[in-house]
């Protein structure tokens, strides 16, 4: 007891007894105290009974759906020019707005993190993830959430809201991952009356490592995409029957379209042959498509392909057949997706709760992943050790008629697929430096309040900014307390203003990014940026290889300088041209990192080598050691 320090000390009246009062409030579970308005006599005759209102949700204030889908580039959804059907997508965009410079922080679990908490993830503790192998012991990085930082959930629950989760959570930590808990970092313990999902990055479709409130359960075999939708709608379809009329809010977060890519075979059917012509021709169409949508300049160009990435005219047969399988597949796990979705849109507007509900869909949390290597995985672990390319190919060519399904557990297509499907932009996923990693398409679609249907926003928005605007939209102040515990700044900017008047100025104004080493900072336009070396791709390539990559040092890293403005996909860099901006901005991004617990950096080198978290009993396991661990039944999945 003597540990807290905000106790308080009561004497017993009857025994003299010294009793300690812990401030529940330092453990994030005090209850709100409500003063006594009755009055107390002797007797029941003399008194007055006391009872406060309920809480309820200002006047009309809508249902709000927050829809979050995983590794989604720029140019994949036919609503943002891309080439892979999203009916229910294009019908949400075309009846509300779409948002073209919308960003998230280039890798699911921080963006996760700054989403539901309207903070940065770094001010958050997420700067990585909350698994035992992606995170450390510093106070941005050990992926534990404070309770001075209260996410959506907690907010509309305290203003009148039932609140519910289904699919990926990602932001428990994997100690406290199992059914012993403790729960106040699972969904439950951060606002949600009731989830249905799972609470790690990635799982399989069809086994997944499925909770339910605050209990691992057995799944029936069906597609995870079909269960949680059965579930959000029974969620709402039980709340409505027993509260008409009170607003819910529905946090959508399917596991799709991150890897494994499984999906039933009637779904990659209509792809087949679809993209025999490559990824070089897929970008040209999508870049074409995107002008005529309106969603791009119309003098935009894209960048040069990747280095990395093989001209599609130059491959082997075989390469084209094996490639193009994997973005059928993919493009089938991303149409049947948007499906699932629009049992839900279809149910709300069927139930007569449509027009009153207010949705964002985020088409994805970070830009496409280039977690498929080059070649494209089926089994093959992110941290798998000592194959080559080749007998990666040659693998993955020998079980093609694996690809989407069930045996797949890891199966991703290969990055050149991941380059098309951020077309107009250049790099990944992971890329906390570049659009690529960070540009995503958002959709707002609100019957009661938007009247421009089909317009487009091109003003700057981050997704720390979905919270405030959520709640400006429903008429709902930030709390200053929340369960008796003070809260911290919300960081995020609203734009509801740009929902009636498409020029509304921006109000996010500075924007720091870093993912493992990548790091960038954007300021009224203009951004600079650094890309880390050795990325992701030769930390791995050295492990179990005698090819170790040079020692990581930051401070050799090369600065670049874009003015989005006008170069909206970063294709002049002007970091030689305007030193002193550079400068500027780079001083920028150590303030912002030092505001936001960024420091230390820690980058790949770091994870695979187990320099973080290596303590207790994990201390020298190794990554691949700590994946096994994480993703047996009844654990976490990493």
């Amino acid at each position: 007891m003597k540990n807290f320090k905000n106790s308080i000390a009561v004497k017993s009246p009857k025994k003299g007894l010294l009793v300690t009062a812990i401030l529940i409030a330092q453990l994030g579970l005090a209850q709100e105290k409500t003063e006594f308005k009755g009055t107390i006599g002797k007797t029941l005759a003399d008194s007055k009974e006391y009872w406060p209102d309920p809480v309820k949700a200002p006047k009309d204030a809508p249902n709000v759906v927050w829809i979050l889908l995983d590794d989604v580039g720029f140019g994949a959804a036919t609503a943002f020019g891309g080439l892979i059907n999203t009916p229910t997508f294009d019908n949400l965009a075309n009846n509300g707005l779409r948002y073209t410079n919308f960003h998230t922080t280039a890798i699911c679990a921080p963006t996760r993190a700054a989403l539901l908490t309207g903070r940065n993830s770094g001010r958050v503790h997420v700067s990585g993830f909350s698994h035992t192998i992606l995170s450390a012991g510093f106070p941005g990085w050990d992926g534990r959430i404070p309770s001075d930082k209260g996410t959506i959930a907690e907010i509309l629950r305290e203003n009148g809201y039932n609140t519910f989760a289904v699919g990926k959570y990602g932001v428990t930590p994997d100690e406290d991952a199992t059914d012993a808990g403790p729960f106040d970092r699972w969904p439950t313990g951060k606002g949600f009356d009731h989830f249905y999902g799972f609470l790690g990055s990635q799982t399989d479709q069809y086994n997944p490592d499925l909770v339910e409130d605050q209990v691992h359960i057995k799944p029936d075999g069906r597609h995870l995409n079909e269960l949680i939708t059965d579930k959000a709608i029974s969620y709402i379809q039980k709340q409505q029957k027993a509260a008409p009329g009170k607003p819910f809010f529905l946090y959508y977060a399917p596991g799709a379209v991150h890897a494994p890519h499984q999906v039933a075979e009637k779904w990659v059917e209509p792809y087949k042959g679809k993209f025999d012509e490559g990824w070089d021709v897929y970008r040209e169409k999508v870049l074409a498509n995107q002008k005529k949508l309106g969603v791009i300049p119309q003098n935009a160009v894209l960048p040069e392909r990747n280095a990395l990435i093989t001209e599609w005219k130059k491959l082997t047969p075989d390469q084209k057949k094996v490639y193009a399988r994997f973005m059928e597949v993919y493009a089938g796990f991303l149409t049947y997706t948007d499906y699932e979705i629009g049992r839900v849109v279809d149910y709300l507007k069927q139930s007569g709760q449509l027009d009153n509900t207010l949705i964002f869909v985020a088409i994805g949390d970070n830009g496409a992943s280039k977690e498929g290597t080059l070649q494209g995985t089926i089994n093959q672990s992110l941290f798998s050790q000592g194959k080559t390319d080749e007998e990666n190919f040659q693998s993955n060519l020998n079980n093609i008629g694996e690809i989407g399904t069930a045996k797949g557990l890891n199966t991703n297509y290969p990055l050149g697929w991941a380059q098309a499907t951020n077309a107009p932009f250049k790099n990944w996923k992971q890329d906390a430096q570049s659009e690529g990693g960070t540009r995503n398409p958002l959709i707002v679609f609100y019957p009661n309040g938007i009247k421009d249907k089909g317009g487009i926003r091109n003003q700057y928005s981050h997704v720390t900014d979905l919270l405030p605007t959520t709640l400006d939209i429903a008429g709902i102040k930030a709390p200053e307390y929340i369960k008796n515990i003070k809260q911290d700044i919300i960081q995020g900017s609203t734009f509801k203003a740009s929902l009636d008047n498409p020029k509304a100025e921006s109000l996010h104004k500075v924007q720091y990014y870093y993912i493992f080493g990548n790091r960038a900072i954007y300021k009224d336009g203009w951004k600079a940026s650094a890309a880390h070396l050795p990325d992701s791709f030769a930390v791995k390539k050295s492990i179990g290889s005698n090819e170790k990559p040079a020692p990581s040092n930051f401070d050799t890293d090369v600065w670049e300088l874009y003015n989005l403005n006008e170069d909206f996909n970063e294709r002049n860099n002007l970091a030689k041209k305007d030193p002193e901006k550079l400068a500027e901005l780079q001083k920028l991004f150590d303030e912002q990192a030092k505001e936001n617990n960024v420091y230390p950096l820690i980058d790949w080198q770091d994870v695979y080598n187990r320099r973080i978290h290596n303590t207790g009993a994990d201390k020298g396991k190794t990554v691949s050691d700590l994946i096994k661990q994480a993703t047996k039944p009844g654990g976490t999945n990493n």
